[in-house]
């Protein structure tokens, strides 16, 4: 700016381009435009969780198959539900989550898992044979015959079907062909579990026991973790009175499945047959704290107190199950000997009025029972002589061990 005579002149100074400038703008330029067109879309919102990976159905499997292994049954069925839902197209998956569903005892599962096996493929002998075997568990025998016979038409060399059919046969008390698919599945496949499993319940119900226990050992050394397995073994030693490796079976698969309520009722069970009453309750307890709608477990806890002479008590938990268990002339061995406790439970606190009825019941529906009629007959003459202050079924003298007759323990996986 300069001043000459009276006016003002304004003059600008021009300047020069500066490369470095531009270079630097451009690059500036260049990186805003990777960063909208490359970065920003491959960038993630912020504040949402990144997706893990999926797994593949490959490592699903063998971690469900490790899980039924070590027994961890629960964990097994995840990880085959997961592995369906990674590749829901292969039958195989369906069917070995079934197979693992019976042995957790989710029977009605299993059999939707078969049959969506077989929605898949239709001729698969092994999805007929689970079929069957779920069926027969949810007592639709004819249905898991006609299952077993599809599987051996397709596949006669099925050791599945052979086993589950032998099961159920034996079961149903037809021995000898029981024997005979016992013994065409060995032959197939000795190394299978549930083939082992199978023989070793038609020697079990044929009263073979110390053949049934190396069945089952046998079965166990291929897995040794189903507490199916152990219970199976623990019956064979409870029928050969071997009480100590009897409750030392069951308490391993009370270990393996604490929310069962079988291995508890069965160590009740065993502790009642040899007079342990007080440790018969415990185990009772237990079992009816895993299973509060069970009448038997009532039954069996109610028949423990009474042998522990808590007669009202003893009422109260037999009477639960009485009005659940009617007594019919097929009633199992328990529950006859529910009845006649019941009974005697009344005559021990002096009501006979309520005594007499349950007595004759037993009368009319049992009466060529060994233990239910002459203890039903006694009972009846010493409410009528005025006199049932002490009565007690036969063979319950301190001085005796229980000569109750064995309870129907029937196992049921």
């Amino acid at each position: 700016m300069y001043l000459k005579g009276s006016k003002w002149r304004m003059t600008k100074r021009r300047r020069h381009s500066n490369p470095l400038w531009i270079a630097i703008l451009l690059v500036l330029i260049g990186a805003s435009v990777y960063v909208n067109e490359v970065v920003v879309p491959t960038t993630p919102p912020l504040f949402i969780p990144t997706p893990t990976p999926t797994r593949s159905p490959e490592s699903l499997v063998n971690e469900s198959r490790e899980a039924f292994n070590t027994g961890n049954l629960p964990v097994a069925v995840t990880s085959y539900q997961q592995a369906i839902l990674a590749e829901p197209e292969n039958p195989s998956l369906y069917l070995e989550l079934a197979r693992v569903q019976i042995f957790s005892g989710d029977y009605e599962t299993a059999l939707t898992n078969t049959e969506n096996a077989l929605l898949l493929s239709e001729n698969n002998p092994l999805a007929h044979a689970l079929r069957g075997w779920a069926l027969y568990f949810l007592d639709d025998n004819l249905a898991a015959e006609a299952e077993f016979k599809e599987a051996l038409e397709l596949d006669p060399t099925n050791a599945f079907a052979h086993a589950f059919w032998a099961e159920m046969l034996a079961y149903e008390g037809d021995i000898d062909q029981a024997i005979e698919e016992s013994r065409a599945a060995v032959e197939q496949a000795p190394d299978l579990l549930e083939v082992r499993r199978a023989r070793g319940i038609v020697l079990y119900v044929t009263q073979n026991y110390v053949e049934a226990i190396q069945e089952f050992k046998a079965a166990l050394t291929i897995n040794d973790n189903i507490p199916d397995l152990h219970i199976l073994i623990g019956l064979n030693y409870l029928a050969l009175e071997d009480f100590a490796l009897a409750v030392d079976a069951f308490g391993v698969a009370d270990t393996l499945n604490p929310a069962n309520p079988q291995p508890d009722y069965l160590i009740s069970r065993a502790y009642f047959r040899q007079g342990e009453y007080a440790k018969a309750i415990q185990y009772g307890e237990q079992a009816v704290v895993n299973a509060p709608d069970d009448p038997l477990m009532h039954a069996v806890l109610g028949m423990a107190l009474y042998r522990n002479t808590d007669y009202e008590e003893a009422i109260q938990e037999m009477g639960t199950a009485v009005r659940e268990i009617p007594l019919t002339e097929d009633s199992s061995r328990v529950e006859i000997d529910l009845y006649v406790f019941y009974a005697y439970a009344f005559l021990k606190s002096n009501r006979c009025d309520q005594a007499i009825p349950i007595l004759q019941l037993l009368l009319d529906t049992v009466p060529d029972d060994p233990f239910a009629a002459p203890n039903a007959n006694d009972g009846i003459e010493l409410c009528l002589d005025g006199d049932a202050s002490t009565p007690t079924p036969e063979g319950d003298s301190g001085e005796q061990t229980d000569t109750t007759p064995e309870p129907d323990a029937t196992p049921t996986p």
